[in-house]
């Protein structure tokens, strides 16, 4: 059966992943370079965060 991404995996990333683009979108606002970079750190997290998450079970319903 073909679930289409609809895990808590895949949702767990995605969320994170969009509040990775408003926090480094905010730093790029805001002329700081650090807040960007933690946007940047956040979505590389979130890649980390759902990978593990699917490894572990809950991306595999």
């Amino acid at each position: 059966m073909s679930n289409h991404g609809s895990t808590p995996a895949a949702w767990t990333a995605v969320v994170l992943a969009l509040i990775a683009f408003c926090v480094g979108a905010a730093g790029l606002i805001m002329v700081s370079w650090p807040v960007f970079w933690v946007g940047v750190g956040l979505l590389a997290a979130s890649v980390v965060v759902g990978k593990i998450m699917q490894v572990m079970g809950p991306g595999t319903s």
